[in-house]
């Protein structure tokens, strides 16, 4: 009795816990298991099954394998189903051939790849039903072995699938081509090398018995034989035994051989015992030195076998290994050894060296231990005790060694030039950089080579830094295109809405018409918007109908097989279309098949057609997705049976019914108007479907046209992808190329979807040239199971079809790599980034790198030698002379133009100086004013001063200060022009009532290089009023060079709470549309790359060494992620400038929502061109507004030489407490921009500062790189140097060597150097001549020793601005403290918490023990509480306290004084956002909430954050709902 298979499955005493899924449940639906049986052992299982439908050999391998694993486990046992079949009358010899045969192949390659390879260049002929005739290479192996094919095929065919018939076998003679000559070589010597290893191999181990074992291929059976099946599996038992321990003992070599270029012999690896002998050094030299070795770096000489990297997966002993320096560490530890880490790499693997040497010796050993070195070592392999991997310690030899790795080189004669390449800016798809890519084409000797990322043009900037003059780069873009130059309604001709229309469906075996038939056609007529009449009927496609069809449409062949065939019915149908407009639900595909037929029986088609999906996409804009389910949906229409032709066709008549009377309702009445409506619809293009298609840009002008599309493809019709609609491509056609594509371009998906002729003609005359790629390229469509793709001989097909086709149109056709990696091994960048993306066939990469030409030629070969030399290199050539050499940004400088900004900044100066001065101005004042402002007006930057000036007066009359960043404050004109307060002449007295000055007193000029507010206190000897205390002897030169020659940049500290207002003020200033927010491009980071390749190979179960991953890291950072915008960046066009002709321009991160539009390419790459203001936010000035609201104190009048305020960074005197009252912080710093963090208050201790002037330089080391620690603050510990002496500022290193007698541009020169830290990397070849000068004129070792550690410095007018700001809310700390603390927590606090904070200060310090105890653990966020922590405890121990937050009174984000104490925001209150906030401030107005229901509801705020609120005491006594009382019903 037999049972099906599920029936099998659900008895309780078979395989009660087996569980498939669902696509494997529905194909085993109608199969029938037969028989089970097991052999003695119990080990080798046979389920016998008779089926229906055909099961493809990879499910029946699927099925035995989930048998296996979850029914046996881990027993060894094997499963084995015999499978046979009762097919239907729709099977021939022809049709089981072309729905199984890839079947047959995958079955045939797991036992035999010899006899796959026959089968697969096999060439069949069907006679008739009973004969068929399978065509063979004469060869060899085809007369030896074809018997065999023929009686497998004879086996598969009669006895597993019932047919009957005769298979014939005949040869024919093979036709040899160039390229197959020189692989036959090839592989002719590779087998000569193989039998010498292999010869070797047997001389060294002649006891291995197994080798000798023969595995016969032919040895094997499929079909209906039981004895056959066990012969097979233990055959193939066997072969897998010998075959594993073939590779095991030949994974080593293999292994060695792919990591030796040189391709040496390698000898047998030598097995490690776990005794190891102790190895002794000598003492005394680091090395021993060998006449015959003058390579050992350390150690002695050895010449060990090294084994590769990937290998070492345990401690394992003794190992010699050989790779490439990757990373070097050094790091001194006791008894005057230093260790040094080195991480090596064979690119198998990486592993980490860890070297103890002495000190002295380090010097010499780092000399070439440096990344990018080649090296041998010998050392032992442990497990290293801090990060728990696998390290090589107790190094007995290193040695140099050469670099081992072979680069692909192209020797053609005659290059190729790649026409469709990608890199990292390719928006998560490219992983090679584009300067790598270039160099890469620059050193194969190609011409050019064009960069074509998808939908943007952000590589450009650095492809073009990296040509020479002989190279050319190709401008252009892989673009997103939708073709809505296509009417929704085809061929109209003036129709009514009213008129006959026919609404139909049909259900298909397939996708392609010309390799796939009708099953069903269902249509519906509609006359004057009602349904009048039906057609259904089934058609016998006289083929089987495909399980996928099957289970999509419930359509078998036992339902088809009795109906006409489609000559009978289609002739029917046409005639119950006559006269009718046709439509249909994505009508391309129905018709397609209508069209497709009627051709091959030679009737006329051409009626009007009317699409619903594009319909749909005009009338129903709301919607993402137009399937006919989901449109269905949308209108309250009911589908019942979706995927039957009778009931879509049902479905779409009562759609397009309802579509009539949508469009009616827009005054539309005839099938014309419907074509004009779609054209006006950027909704409807954002929401067609797009193609790939390469942009290429010819001249300058195309590359502005090119610009101009990739705008608009941004800003105006973007929808998860940029897209570019052909109407705008061909307004904007001149100066472009356009290219065909990949597969997923328009013309390859109509040939493989087999779209009608004029289409495809349609199509192809759009396009200036045609594209082919390699088949590995499209390889994915023959493993996916839905595609009509079966093979690599199909892949051919359709690109011997598009270079027919080129023939035909007189089109050129390009073979193209589809570049996406540089390399071949590259593409383990890519398939890990994918993975991260969450593609599920990321692991199996298409070979998507750079080819050579005799790559490309050989990969080609089936075109023949003529007609692949046309394509890969005479027409790529071509395209590339088309294309001029230009440049992606132009060179030309635009700066904005304001009327008469020369005379305006000169008299808005001298107005200010004759106001501050009088009039004459004193000699210095003139001659600095003059000095300055002749060096600005003639290198054409007044504009840049008065748009600042223009900005910052802006902002002081709407009552915020504005902060200077930058040299700006170096810039007197820019403080006689508002633009900054820091006043850059060196100190002086002045009377503000009779204009006395003093520049020139022993007193004042006791002060030089010191600011003016640190002198004594003066009365004015003319008025006897007191003297105003100036400048800060800041040196113009820094902001602008002394010969103009320095790019100067305006960077101003808004408040954030009016950076916005500024934002929209440039527009005021220059006209709306001339402003740009600065693009910036996010990439990939080191941690987050590192991220995706630990999850990559845990999900996959593999460990990989942290320095494995640290490497392939170097492969994926920099890859594009987004766009955004500089935080305060705006970029000015002229008036009368494009912007497309410097860059395009987008949303940031392409959000839609928002109306800010910024540079496309990252500002940086246009700065050179065009103005970029920095108008950034900053926190400073909004506190100091917030404190002059409290206070009402003018913070330009706060004195800067305030006693209290400077003991708050020497003590705690002036805040009235001790130490021990806040955790024993010794200063009152805490809190005070710049200074109030660990780090700088360190600072402040070391140096002990006296005067402001000390606060500056110490601000001016806290921010430079590498310029306090280990530097100045070594200097000054050592007493050599004092922080008055010490370079704190880039300023202080050109004015020092100036008064050394250095000439004045060598100096500024100099510090430039430094500042940037060009010297400190080496990468300054005038250092060496500098460093001479620098001694003859007596500059100190020390000096010159500190100027070569800096990597960074801020310049002194930067450090005087913060500090003058950070004073100002320091005076508020001593002498107004509830307004500095609600000022603090209100804008500076980045972690306050109501429930931690606002307890009293008990509780608080509770809390602080507890993060104490916790501090090497705390989150970011728990070290951001604990630092306001701090705050509120100072707070507490002046004897300040909060007051209990009142929901009524308490302000959504401001902390509040009322009576003498602060009241909290409600945003303080944790899980509350500053929105909740605004809501239950809001909502308070409104009246008293009546529960904690009420609250919710008015609030919008979540169930957690009440609860809390309430546990606070904050909702008083509130009931949890509205209590309903009897007087409510009170008349």
């Amino acid at each position: 009795m037999t049972k099906t298979f599920k029936e099998v499955l659900d008895r309780k005493s078979v395989f009660p816990t087996l569980k498939l899924d669902k696509d494997m449940e529905n194909l085993l639906e109608n199969a029938d298991v037969t028989r089970i049986s097991v052999n003695h052992a119990r080990d080798f299982y046979k389920i016998y099954v008779k089926a229906k439908r055909l099961i493809f050999k990879k499910n029946i391998w699927k099925l035995e394998e989930s048998i296996k694993k979850q029914i046996f486990k881990s027993k060894d046992i094997t499963v084995k189903i015999i499978e046979s079949y009762e097919l239907s009358s729709q099977y021939t010899p022809k049709t089981l051939f072309d729905v199984y045969f890839d079947s047959i192949l995958d079955e045939i390659n797991s036992h035999s790849v010899l006899l796959y390879n026959l089968l697969r260049t096999s060439k069949w002929s069907f006679t008739d039903d009973t004969h068929v005739t399978v065509t063979l290479e004469e060869t060899i192996i085809a007369k030896t072995r074809g018997n065999t094919v023929i009686e497998f095929l004879e086996k598969v065919f009669c006895e597993r699938c019932g047919m009957d018939f005769i298979v014939n076998l005949q040869y024919e003679k093979p036709k040899i081509s160039k390229y197959r000559q020189n692989a036959d070589k090839q592989i002719e010597q590779e087998v000569q090398n193989i039998v010498a290893r292999t010869k070797f191999a047997m001389a060294k181990d002649d006891g291995d018995e197994d080798a000798k074992v023969a595995v016969d291929d032919g040895a094997m059976f499929v079909g209906g034989s039981e004895n056959a099946f066990s012969t097979i599996n233990d055959s193939k038992t066997e072969a897998t035994k010998v075959s594993n321990r073939k590779k095991e003992a030949k994974t080593d070599s293999d292994s060695n051989s792919r990591s030796n270029s040189a391709g040496t012999d390698k000898k047998p690896e030598k097995k490690f015992e776990k005794k190891f002998e102790k190895k002794f050094e000598r003492k005394g030299d680091f090395r021993r030195k060998y006449d015959n070795d003058p390579d050992i770096v350390y150690g002695r000489s050895f010449d060990d076998e090294e084994m590769s990297i990937e290998k070492i997966d345990g401690p394992i002993g003794e190992v010699t290994i050989k790779g490439k320096i990757l990373t070097v560490e050094s790091r001194e530890i006791r008894n005057e050894k230093t260790i040094i880490m080195f991480a090596v790499t064979d690119f198998t693997d990486t592993i980490m060296l860890k070297l103890f040497a002495r000190n002295d010796d380090v010097a010499d050993i780092l000399a070439y231990i440096a990344p990018g070195n080649f090296v041998k070592a010998k050392g032992v392999v442990t497990v290293d005790k801090y990060d728990s991997d696998l390290s090589i310690s107790s190094i007995v030899g290193l040695k140099k060694i050469p670099d081992f790795t072979s680069k692909r080189e192209d020797t053609a004669a005659e290059k190729r030039v790649e026409l469709h390449c990608h890199t990292k800016m390719s928006d998560m798809d490219g992983v090679s950089d584009v300067k790598d890519i270039v160099k890469c084409a620059m050193r194969w000797g190609h011409k050019a080579i064009a960069i074509t990322d998808h939908g943007d043009v952000q590589a450009f900037p650095d492809a073009n830094h990296t040509v020479d003059d002989k190279f050319k780069v190709i401008y252009g873009v892989e673009a997103y295109l939708v073709d809505d130059t296509k009417d929704i309604v085809e061929n109209a001709a003036g129709q009514s809405l009213d008129d006959k229309y026919v609404v139909f469906d049909i259900e298909t075996t397939g996708f392609s018409p010309e390799k796939n038939k009708i099953i069903e056609i269902g249509a519906v007529k509609v006359i004057g918007g009602e349904i009048v009449d039906r057609y259904s009927t089934f058609i016998n496609p006289e083929v089987p109908i495909p399980f996928r069809i099957e289970e999509l449409t419930s359509i078998r062949d036992d339902m088809v097989i009795t109906s006409p065939t489609v000559d009978v019915i289609l002739p029917q149908f046409m005639e119950f279309c006559k006269d009718c407009i046709m439509v249909a639900h994505n009508a391309d595909f129905d018709m397609s098949f209508i069209k497709r037929n009627c051709a091959l029986l030679g009737m006329e088609c051409n009626p009007t057609i009317v699409d619903t999906v594009a319909l749909a996409r005009v009338l129903l804009p709301q919607l993402n997705r137009f399937k006919l389910d989901t449109v269905a949906k949308a209108l309250n229409i009911s589908l019942d049976h979706h995927h039957r032709a009778v009931d879509d066709a049902a479905c779409t008549a009562e759609i397009f019914v309802k579509f009539i009377e949508k469009l009616k309702d827009r005054g539309i009445s005839g099938l014309d108007e419907v074509n004009a409506l779609a054209k006006s619809s950027v909704e409807m293009i954002r929401k067609m479907p797009t193609y790939h298609a390469i942009i290429l840009a010819t001249c300058d002008q195309g590359r502005t046209n090119l610009y101009r599309l990739i705008s608009l493809s941004h800003i105006k019709y973007y929808n998860k992808r940029p897209r570019i609609p052909k109407s705008e491509f061909n307004k904007y056609r001149d100066g472009l190329l356009i290219g065909s594509a990949c597969e997923a371009g328009e013309l390859y998906r109509a040939i493989l979807n087999g779209r009608p002729q004029e289409e495809i003609t349609r199509l192809v005359n759009f396009y200036d040239y045609l594209e082919i790629q390699p088949l590995g390229n499209n390889a994915f469509m023959i493993r996916d199971e839905d595609s009509d793709i079966a093979s690599n001989d199909d892949l051919i097909d359709i690109n011997k079809r598009i270079v027919k086709l080129g023939e035909e149109f007189g089109k050129l056709v390009v073979a193209t790599c589809d570049v996406h990696f540089l390399n071949p091994e590259d593409e383990v960048y890519r398939r890990i980034i994918m993975a991260g993306k969450g593609f599920k066939d990321a692991d199996e990469q298409a070979p998507l790198y750079l080819r050579t030409t005799e790559e490309m030629l050989k990969e080609f070969e089936y075109l023949g030698s003529k007609k692949a030399e046309e394509v890969i290199i005479t027409n790529t050539n071509k395209i590339a002379d088309m294309c001029e050499r230009i440049s992606p940004v132009r060179p030309d400088k635009c700066p904005p133009v304001i009327e008469n900004s020369d005379g305006m900044l000169r008299e808005i100066c001298y107005n200010k100086a004759n106001r501050m001065y009088g009039d004459p101005l004193p000699p210095i004042v003139k001659e600095r004013l003059d000095r300055e402002l002749n060096s600005i007006i003639s290198n054409g930057y007044a504009v840049m001063y008065i748009i600042a000036q223009k900005l910052v007066w802006k902002s002081n009359e709407d009552g915020y200060l504005v902060g200077s960043r930058g040299s700006v404050g170096s810039s007197f004109v820019a403080t006689m022009s508002g633009i900054t307060e820091v006043n850059p002449l060196h100190a002086h007295y002045l009377c503000t009532h009779c204009k006395y000055s003093d520049f020139d007193s022993p007193e004042v000029q006791a002060f030089s290089g010191r600011g003016g507010c640190d002198m004594p206190d003066k009365l004015c000897p003319k008025c006897g009023r007191p003297l105003s205390k100036e400048g800060f002897d800041i040196p113009f030169e820094t902001f602008l060079g002394f010969k103009g020659n320095k790019e100067p940049d305006i960077d101003l500290n808004f408040s954030g709470e009016y950076q916005s207002k500024a934002h929209k003020y440039t527009e005021v200033i220059f006209g709306e549309g001339q402003t740009f927010k600065a693009g910036t491009i996010g990439t990939l980071a080191d941690k987050t790359a590192f991220g995706y390749i630990k999850n990559y190979y845990e999900e996959r179960g593999i460990r990989k060494r942290n320095c494995e991953i640290d490497r392939i890291v170097q492969g994926c950072v920099g890859v594009r992620r987004t766009t955004g915008q500089h935080p305060g960046g705006i970029v000015v066009l002229p008036m009368g400038e494009e912007i497309n002709t410097f860059t395009p321009v987008q949303h940031p991160a392409n959000d839609m929502t928002v109306d800010i539009t910024t540079t496309h390419f990252d500002y940086h790459s246009i700065d050179h061109n065009l103005l970029k203001l920095d108008i950034l936010g900053h926190d400073d000035p909004t506190m100091i507004r917030m404190l002059q609201d409290l206070t009402g104190v003018d913070p330009t009048k706060i004195p800067l030489d305030d006693k209290a305020v400077m003991s708050l960074f020497q003590n705690t005197s002036a805040l009235g407490i001790e130490p021990e009252d806040i955790d024993g912080c010794p200063l009152g710093a805490l809190g005070i921009p710049e200074f109030g963090t660990d780090f700088a208050m360190g600072m402040l201790l070391d140096t002990k500062p006296k005067e402001f002037s000390d606060l500056i330089r110490i601000a001016g080391l806290s921010h430079g790189t590498d310029v306090w620690l280990g530097n100045a603050q070594t200097l000054i510990e050592e007493g050599t140097a004092t922080i008055s002496t010490c370079i704190c500022t880039r300023d202080d290193i050109m004015t020092y060597l100036i008064s050394m007698g250095l000439e004045s541009e060598e100096a500024f020169n100099i510090m430039e150097k430094v500042r940037k830290g060009i010297i400190a990397k080496g990468k300054c070849p005038q250092w060496p001549q500098w460093k001479e000068d620098m001694k003859a004129h007596g500059v100190p070792d020390w000096y010159i020793w500190s100027c070569e550690k800096i990597k960074y410095m801020f310049p002194k007018a930067h450090a005087a601005a913060y500090v003058m700001m950070a004073w100002r809310i320091a005076y508020c700390k001593v002498f107004y403290p509830l307004a500095y603390y609600a000022a603090y927590f209100s804008i500076r606090a980045t972690g306050f918490s109501y429930e931690l904070m606002c307890q009293g200060k008990d509780r608080l310090e509770n809390y602080m023990k507890d993060y104490k105890k916790r501090k090497d653990t705390l989150s970011n966020k728990e070290q951001d509480v604990f630092k306001d922590m701090r705050i509120v405890q100072e707070m507490y121990a002046r004897g300040f306290d909060f007051m209990p937050l009142d929901i009524y009174r308490a302000h959504p984000n401001r902390f509040q004084i009322i009576d003498g104490k602060l009241m909290p925001a409600i945003n303080s209150i944790d899980g509350l956002g500053d929105n909740a906030a605004i809501y239950i401030s809001e909502a308070a107005k409104d009246g008293p909430f009546l529960s904690k229901d009420d609250f919710r509801e008015r609030t919008h705020v979540s169930r957690t954050a009440v609860d809390l609120m309430s546990d606070l005491g904050l909702l008083g006594s509130l009931p949890e709902s509205n209590q309903l009382s009897l007087f409510d019903f009170g008349a």
